[in-house]
């Protein structure tokens, strides 16, 4: 946390399934994990811009019964030391594990953590004193983006899912900021540059 008076940092938002890693379906083990080509770069890149990286994913294969707590815990992990070797340290891995309609049990509510909601980057804003005012998110989803527009983040960055293109823009007018086909293009877009910053050469 912050000490009073210290500036609230900025976050680079990312969503998990479709932007990090090849979203084939529920993906819980780490044999099944394959990174977006360049994404790794990419949030290097971010990190030495001096953006806190901080994940946030709708996880309802744990409410649904597919993978456990404890399995999406151990590919975190994982997935955290290998950010860790690129050096681009992830600040937070947040997760919803509800679903509205088809979880079970008690994971089965209308949660206020589930995106589009924006429980899951107000608590990482709380956690990591965080400024959304001028975070940003990289999202595959409007979904992503709704839940950012709701937290406050004025920066929202549409992507293709796993990469392979150029992503449709259906999310409505005013809601997405620029589109890319992967975060290895946005990152390196002088589109964005006024953003995040130009690139810092060693």
């Amino acid at each position: 946390m912050s000490k009073i008076g210290d500036p609230l940092r900025r976050a680079a938002f990312l969503d998990r399934d479709g932007v990090i890693n090849v979203d084939p379906g529920y993906v819980h083990r780490v044999e099944d994990f394959e990174f977006v080509p360049g994404t790794l770069e990419a949030c290097r890149e971010l990190a030495r811009r001096g953006w806190l990286l901080v994940v946030a994913t709708n996880q309802s294969g744990i409410g649904r019964g597919l993978y456990t707590v404890q399995q999406f815990e151990a590919l975190t992990e994982w997935m955290r030391a290998r950010f860790q070797q690129c050096n681009a340290p992830l600040a937070g891995v947040y997760f919803c594990p509800h679903h509205p309609t088809d979880a079970l049990g008690g994971l089965r509510i209308r949660c206020d953590c589930r995106k589009p909601q924006p429980g899951m980057l107000l608590a990482a804003a709380r956690d990591l004193s965080l400024d959304l005012e001028r975070s940003v998110l990289f999202g595959d989803k409007c979904e992503d983006l709704q839940a950012a527009q709701a937290a406050g983040i004025a920066n929202r960055i549409l992507l293709g899912k796993d990469g392979r293109g150029l992503p449709e823009d259906r999310c409505g007018p005013g809601l997405v900021g620029a589109r890319f086909a992967n975060l290895r293009e946005a990152v390196a877009s002088a589109q964005l540059a006024p953003i995040l910053g130009d690139v810092i050469h060693a």
